[in-house]
């Protein structure tokens, strides 16, 4: 039975009309200074009747950019843009947050089309080549290390960038804290080597993301911040071992903060249950993620080990996913090879379920 997958639920204070969520997904389609595009507009509604959507990784500021075409949150005309995109999904009768993605030192300098520091916790270069301009894969800069003085500034430019996304019609928003960005560099010792009084122990180590945390709940309210994690995720050059002891203390101290949820994705690690870690950890509501089904996905909420789940490729190739599960119809296969180029090819041209 799929019947738990369409019943309403309230993340915080934002209202989903069923428990389908489109996690997020770089798409590399913004337009000239990184503002959202009239094909993004279309994107986004064609895909609103997903309970809820997050929208791709968008950087707090110039700093935070690491991709080719990807959107900010930090100028006037990227906050116009995407309240197009706010409207056109909440025409339709959707709710959509903005994620928000710091790529610290995960930067490859051409991608950005401007002079910016590339910071990170400490000056240790990501070992994983990253797509330039050309989408040939290219060596990540080396970051600076931040100052410790520099942090409250950092914190701030999180917190305005909440307060943009507000200003444009978001629902809410969703700190990126997985894959091996800003937020995870902080939490994971691969990338965090600094000996003051955020790195070192897992306490210092989780000090900077809960203070973002605290800011963009204090510049918007509690319960329109989610944040999404990966425990166990070598993605960007984490080390994935013992992810238990970073992340429980973590999510155990970002539960007192009250936040709307917590959305995770389950790498299906052999040495712990991921999902029961969390739920030991966190009493508000939990999405789940990890190449779910309809099935599966329904089954995950029966059992009560998450309250929604989200899908990601499968939004790729089916804008109406939400009726195709409804329906048991078959699923459309992406086109890989337009996920970051094509326009609308492989990006607004997937047709609808014609059952």
């Amino acid at each position: 039975m799929l019947s738990s997958l369409f019943t309403p639920i309230a993340l915080g204070e934002i209202a989903l009309a069923n428990r389908i969520v489109m996690a997020p997904m770089t798409r590399d389609r913004a337009g000239p200074g990184d503002v959202p595009t009239d094909l993004m507009v279309e994107y986004y509604a064609q895909r609103a009747s997903a309970g809820l959507i997050v929208t791709e990784g968008v950087q707090p500021s110039e700093v935070g950019k690491g991709y080719w075409r990807t959107p900010g949150i930090h100028s006037e005309q990227q906050i116009a843009g995407w309240r197009q995109v706010a409207d056109a999904v909440h025409a339709k009768g959707g709710r959509i947050v903005m994620q928000l993605m710091h790529c610290g030192r995960v930067v490859v300098s051409a991608n950005r089309g401007f002079a910016a520091d590339v910071i990170a916790p400490s000056a240790v270069p990501c070992p994983v080549q990253v797509p330039g301009p050309d989408g040939v894969p290219a060596d990540c800069a080396l970051p600076r290390a931040i100052l410790a003085e520099e942090i409250p500034a950092l914190v701030a430019e999180y917190a305005q960038a909440a307060r943009n996304a507000i200003a444009a019609g978001m629902d809410g928003v969703e700190l990126h804290c997985a894959s091996g960005y800003l937020i995870n560099q902080f939490l994971n010792p691969a990338s965090n080597r600094r000996e003051d009084d955020y790195g070192g122990s897992v306490e210092n180590r989780i000090r900077f993301p809960i203070m973002v945390l605290q800011a963009m709940a204090n510049a918007i309210g509690a319960g329109r911040v989610g944040f999404r994690i990966s425990p166990g995720n070598p993605y960007n050059g984490m080390d994935p071992s013992d992810p238990a002891a970073t992340f429980g203390p973590f999510v155990q101290a970002v539960d007192a903060l009250g936040l709307a949820y917590l959305h995770v994705v389950d790498m299906g690690l052999s040495e712990f249950d991921t999902l029961d870690l969390l739920h030991a950890s966190f009493s508000g509501p939990i999405v789940a993620n990890n190449n779910l089904k309809g099935d599966s996905a329904a089954a995950l909420l029966d059992a009560g080990r998450a309250e929604a789940v989200s899908f990601g490729r499968a939004f790729i190739a089916n804008p109406d996913l939400v009726e195709r599960i409804a329906a048991g119809a078959p699923l459309a296969k992406p086109d890989y090879t337009s996920l970051y180029t094509g326009e609308d090819r492989g990006y607004t041209d997937y047709p609808r379920f014609a059952g």
